[in-house]
Order: structure tokens, then C-alpha cells, then sequence
């Protein structure tokens, strides 16, 4: 039977009626939100996919030496028609995982990021547009570029910078402003603006913009302007917020205990977000056009139009190479999946992974939230949209191969 729990907003379809018009802030941050009922079990799952075969997939999977614990949620014609949780929150005495479990979005985050950005640029607040230089950021590039490179080209990841540059840095416990400073001296790859090289201390520059021009905490204006008008009631920014929370799923790799470390945390606009499966459902249902008074049409389409085209995220592996025309958009990825336009991200950080893609013209996703590092459910993303589009089955996940992991 059905569990009722809290929601959010009525535009994303969650209960029966829709607002009028766009509520103030304070006004929807202080409504209590109303009781929802989630599809937790198969008498409850709805829509055109066979819940119980993918339930079957994913119960195969979750046995993998590989695999921890899970939260999924399937979004079908805008609409939530499946949530499930598998494994255990811990190797050692976990709990089940479940509908509350908080997980970490890790590069997930960048979505909320570039989303933030294109609902602050709509409101007048700074244009995507700008250069950096008009900010007084910490980023700098050599022959001082930073001042040139505009707010949209560092959310698109065209600092012209290596990938992941200086990434170690932050790992090994430098203080993420004074990385950036450094980057003065790291040979380019391209001329800013000209091509895409993927980043987390240089995109979270973006965390300086938005605090210089709101004069208030990245966290604080990411809450009001997107968490709390969404109903997004369990997400938080930041290390603390992860811990904080009464279930949570600790680290792991290969069913061991993995180290929580804050690295990327620091650089929150890269990688700081937490929450249960249910509000990234909800964060994706938004990103799908479903809660037009937080993010509006024109919004949306600043944030998904790929700007950039990028190499293959999932590399040469078959789901890779099943991904054509990839682009980056405003942190957001998009691909061409069997003729069908698909948008999202995925994330990795130690010990967690986080995936979200979802068809906007159909307006069906999914959203996966997981404690350990395999890449089983980058490859069930495939079997959930072939399920969707009606294709013949293919065993993407080949649970009896090697198992090798996939760069998100």
C-alpha cells in the first residue's frame, strides 16, 4: 500500500490543484506543504513501463559485489509512477535504503548551479552575458582571460582549462579561492570560450558571482529560490546537512566502508548538494517544464540548449557510444539516444554516485541515487528508456562481464 508523505509544489503535479500564479518566496518557503502519496509499491506503480520486470532487473543488480545500496524514481508524461530503494545505507549495519534516504548528488549539483544562475540572469539580477572580470571572482587564467570569459562560458565548462584541472589540489586540502588564483599558470587548452574541458574548482567561480550580486550564502539562495519553492524539503548544500539527517547512506566501495571526505564540498556549486531520490525526482519533474512559476519556460531553455559539443561522458563503452551529438548546456548534459533528445548529468565522488536523465519532449525520466562507485546504474538508464520508447530488451547492464566502471 501507499506511504503519504510531505510535498511540494502543486505544478509539478504532485496534488490535484495549481497555483494561479508565481508565489512570493517568504510566502512558499512558510506553506506547509500538503500530503502526497508516492508509488512505493508495485500496486501503486503506474504508467507504461513494466515496474515489476525493471524491479526484477534491479533486484539482479543490487546482488553485484559492486553494488551498496540504491533509491530510484521513475517519472512517466510528467508524473511520478515509481520509487523504490534497494540495499543497505551502510556495509556494516546499514539500514534498508528507502524514499528518505539522503544521498549525495556529487556533479549532479551542477545543475542546480547553472539553474540558479539562468533564474537569477531572468530576474535581472546579472546577465549570462557578463564577464567574470565585472565580478572580482577568485578565477583566474592566464593572460588574466578570466576578465574576458562570460558567466555562460563557465557554466558551459569553456574556461579553455584542462579537464578537471587541479582537481588533486583540492583533494590533498588547498583552499578552493587559492587554487583558483593558481590556475594563472596552467598552459590552456584552447582559448576560453572556444571548446569544452570539464571542471569543479573553476565552475564553482559561479558560487562567488551569485554571492557577490545576491549578498547572500550560495546555500541560502539556492534554498529559497529553488528547494523550498519546489518542495525540495530534504535538500541541503554541504557536508553538514548529509550528516545532520536522521537516515543517511554512509560511503562504500565494493561492500566496505569508504571514507566521507569534504573535498568536494568545498566547492559546492560543483558538488555540495544532498538528498533523498524523492526531491531529485522532483528536481527533474521541475527541469522537465512541470513547475512553470520557480522555473519558466525561457528558463529552462537557457539551461538545457547545448552550447558546447563534448567528448563522450560515458566513453567508449556501449552506452557511450549509444549517446550521439553530446552537448553541455548551462550544467546540463544532453545527448540523441535512438532518435530520441535526452537531458541530465550524473555525478561521482567518493563512496556515492547520482545520475538524472529524462526525455523532455515525452517528459519521462529517471533519477538514481547510490552509496557505492559502480557504474551498473549508468548502464540501467538505457534499459529504463528502452523500456519507455517500447524497444526490444537489451541487457545493457551484462551483469556476468568484468563489471569495469564508467566516467559520469
Amino acid at each position: 500500500m501507499a506511504v503519504p508523505l510531505l510535498a511540494g509544489l502543486a505544478a509539478l503535479g504532485w496534488t490535484a490543484s495549481r497555483p494561479a500564479q508565481a508565489p512570493k518566496i517568504s510566502e512558499t518557503a512558510a506553506a506547509p506543504p500538503p500530503p502526497i502519496i508516492l508509488p512505493l509499491e508495485p500496486e501503486d506503480w503506474r504508467g507504461a513501463i513494466d515496474y515489476r520486470a525493471l524491479d526484477a532487473r534491479i533486484q539482479a543488480m543490487m546482488a553485484d559485489r559492486t553494488m551498496e545500496g540504491l533509491a530510484i524514481a521513475v517519472v512517466e508524461n510528467g508524473r511520478l509512477s515509481f520509487v523504490r530503494g534497494y540495499g543497505l545505507t551502510s556495509p556494516q549495519d546499514g539500514e534498508k535504503v528507502d524514499a528518505d534516504t539522503i544521498f549525495r548528488w556529487a556533479s549532479l549539483s551542477k545543475t542546480v548551479a547553472g539553474t540558479l544562475s539562468a533564474r537569477l540572469a531572468e530576474d535581472g539580477v546579472f546577465s549570462l552575458a557578463d564577464p567574470l572580470g565585472k565580478f572580482g571572482t577568485s578565477l583566474r587564467l592566464p593572460g588574466d582571460a578570466q576578465n574576458a570569459l562570460t558567466v555562460e562560458q563557465l557554466l558551459s565548462q569553456r574556461t579553455g582549462l584542462p579537464r578537471n584541472a587541479y582537481d588533486g589540489w583540492l583533494e590533498g586540502g588547498r583552499d578552493p579561492r587559492e587554487i583558483r588564483a593558481s590556475l594563472a599558470a596552467v598552459p590552456l587548452l584552447c582559448a576560453p570560450g572556444a571548446c569544452h574541458s570539464y571542471q569543479n574548482i573553476a565552475y564553482d567561480t559561479i558560487r562567488e558571482v551569485v554571492e557577490t550580486t545576491t549578498h547572500r550564502p550560495y546555500a541560502e539562495e539556492a534554498r529559497q529560490r529553488l528547494f523550498l519553492p519546489l518542495g525540495m524539503t530534504s535538500t541541503t548544500i554541504g557536508m553538514e546537512g548529509l550528516r545532520a539527517a536522521k537516515h543517511w547512506a554512509r560511503p562504500s566501495r565494493n561492500r566496505r566502508a569508504a571514507p566521507l571526505l569534504d573535498a568536494y564540498y568545498r566547492v559546492p556549486a560543483a558538488a555540495g548538494v544532498n538528498s533523498n531520490v524523492v526531491d531529485l525526482a522532483r528536481w527533474m519533474q521541475a527541469q522537465m517544464g512541470q513547475a512553470p512559476a520557480v522555473l519558466p519556460t525561457k528558463v529552462l531553455a537557457d539551461i538545457q540548449r547545448p552550447r558546447v559539443h563534448t567528448g563522450r561522458p560515458y566513453g567508449n563503452s556501449p552506452l557511450g557510444r549509444s549517446l550521439e551529438h553530446p552537448g553541455y548546456g548551462l550544467g546540463m548534459r544532453s545527448f540523441t539516444y535512438k532518435g530520441h533528445r535526452l537531458v541530465g548529468h550524473s555525478g561521482a565522488v567518493t563512496g556515492y554516485r547520482s545520475t538524472m536523465m529524462f526525455d523532455p519532449a515525452t517528459k519521462t525520466g529517471v533519477v538514481m541515487l547510490w552509496n557505492s562507485e559502480s557504474s551498473l546504474p549508468f548502464k540501467l538508464q538505457a534499459e529504463v528508456f528502452d523500456r519507455a520508447y517500447q524497444l526490444p530488451f537489451n541487457d545493457w547492464l551484462r551483469l556476468e562481464s568484468d563489471g569495469s566502471n564508467l566516467a559520469p
